[in-house]
């Protein structure tokens, strides 16, 4: 999937908490319908099977329920995208990654090959279809993730590039996949911040450092033999080994590198202008970077929603030299199907913020994850257009508010105060009670009661503000008449 992917670590969040954060982008061409939902482990096949690949794996013992995010309408397979486990492990997956063909070539991805007459079919690799919920259901902490996911990828392969977060209350871990059985995984430093835009990204790696640094039993081998070191200096550099800097990178990819590092960097590196040390084409964008300041929720929302507002490069840009509007590919797009940020606190429950359609015109809503269900509002989206379903809201807002920018935009800009607000308070009154409260059933209804509350709050504002988009854009009617009947 085309996707914007955020890590931060505990030390460069607000709280102390670990936060990844990932805009689930559809492919260009479609829409993808979500879901939040719950996932029990009674739920969960003894085989599972693939829809894409018809890859057939067998699960573990012991299974714990996890919430996921997964499509709506059925048939492609669950795609579960996000979601926490009842171990308060987070994962999101994936982030869709490029290469080169002389990794390609080395370790070819493993794809699936359709019967041809006499020739039975032949299963292809694990892919983002597939991969959370092979793994999240199944460990106890992010380096667990890593390494359950590694050892996948070894005996099964993969049919795409990929990148997976995996996080606890402690740390954050990326993995990415290299060819169809390679991977490498980096711990993310407590005090950064790492932006992932559709390309392999780490950009340093120590092979003898296990605390830190995680890879493939082979990959050292497998790097020498064939010649992808391509450092002058003796410091091996993946994303310069594994993955590429194509032109069309600079059109999609990098850009969005530079903006959010921009945006929370501004004084680290000279952004702008001729002599730059980044530009949007820049191939040496770094991986992470301590912010300037801590990070919020609020910082990570309004990141994954820009469309380069503030540079020549905005698609809304109506004033000036437009010659540049809309030149890269912006972060918050109209496909999006969902955002999913991951808050693992250190002294509460964990909490999963939501936001469903194009973030521009969104509203992030936080949840409690330790759960048994989720709302209805949320967790019965299907193939019908409805205003019962928040996702469907969402999409009609944004549309039409899109549609009648300049007079919706103020509408969309009170909609996100009102509702970020209303959740801080809610989930600072339910943390409060929780706080107080030891029975685990109490608590349990606490949380559920809060997510209802939250979803009612949000449900009530997204209605109002549809009215309001709906009739701004009615007003701008090509039929329309500013006399009234006599």
């Amino acid at each position: 999937m085309a996707c914007t992917t955020i890590l931060v670590g505990k030390a460069a969040s607000y709280d102390g908490s670990t936060m990844i954060a990932r805009n689930d982008d559809s492919g260009s061409g479609h829409f993808t319908a979500k879901k939040f939902t719950v996932i029990h482990p009674e739920d969960l096949p003894k085989t599972y099977r693939s829809v894409l690949s018809h890859v057939e794996i067998p699960l573990p013992e012991g299974a714990l329920r996890f919430t996921a995010m997964p499509n709506a309408v059925e048939g492609k397979g669950i795609w579960a995208a996000s979601g926490v486990n009842a171990a308060n492990v987070g994962m999101t997956a994936t982030e869709t990654i490029t290469s080169n063909p002389r990794v390609l070539g080395a370790d070819p991805l493993v794809e699936y090959q359709p019967a041809k007459g006499e020739k039975p079919e032949v299963p292809g690799g694990i892919g983002e279809e597939d991969i959370v919920y092979l793994v999240l259901p199944y460990i106890h902490s992010a380096r667990e993730g890593v390494l359950r996911l590694g050892s996948l990828l070894e005996q099964y392969g993969t049919y795409e590039m990929n990148g997976i977060a995996f996080q606890d209350v402690n740390e954050i871990w990326w993995l990415e996949t290299i060819g169809g059985h390679h991977w490498i995984a980096r711990r993310v430093p407590d005090d950064v911040y790492v932006v992932m835009p559709n390309q392999l990204g780490i950009d340093t790696f120590v092979f003898d450092d296990p605390a830190h640094y995680l890879c493939s039993a082979d990959l050292r081998a497998f790097v020498e033999t064939n010649h992808l070191d391509l450092s002058l200096d003796g410091t091996f550099r993946p994303r310069l080994a594994f993955g590429s800097h194509d032109d069309a990178d600079h059109v999609y990819n990098t850009p969005r590198a530079w903006f959010i590092e921009r945006t929370w960097d501004p004084h680290a590196v000279k952004w702008d202008g001729a002599d730059a040390d980044h530009a949007p084409e820049s191939d040496d964008i770094p991986w992470c970077m301590v912010p300037e300041r801590k990070l919020t929720v609020e910082d990570v929302k309004y990141v994954l929603s820009s469309t380069f507002q503030g540079t020549p490069y905005d698609p809304y840009l109506s004033y000036g030299d437009r010659s540049l509007a809309g030149k890269y590919r912006a972060i918050g797009i109209n496909r999006t199907s969902f955002l999913g940020l991951i808050q693992i606190r250190p002294q509460d429950d964990v909490l999963e913020w939501i936001a469903f359609a194009s973030n521009p015109f969104n509203v992030l809503l936080p949840f409690y994850a330790d759960v048994e269900k989720t709302p209805a509002y949320l967790a019965d989206t299907n193939a019908a257009v409805s205003t019962d379903s928040f996702y469907w809201t969402s999409r009609l807002i944004a549309a039409m508010a899109d549609a009648s920018y300049h007079d919706s935009r103020s509408v969309i800009e009170r909609y996100q105060a009102h509702v970020a607000a209303k959740s801080h308070e809610i989930i600072a009154r339910y943390d409060a009670l929780l706080s107080k409260q030891d029975n685990e059933e109490e608590r349990l209804k606490l949380r559920e009661q809060a997510n209802e509350e939250i979803s009612a709050m949000a449900r009530e504002a997204a209605a109002d503000t549809l009215d309001k988009v709906l009739f701004a854009l009615s007003s701008c009617m090509k039929n329309a008449f500013a006399r009234s009947d006599a």
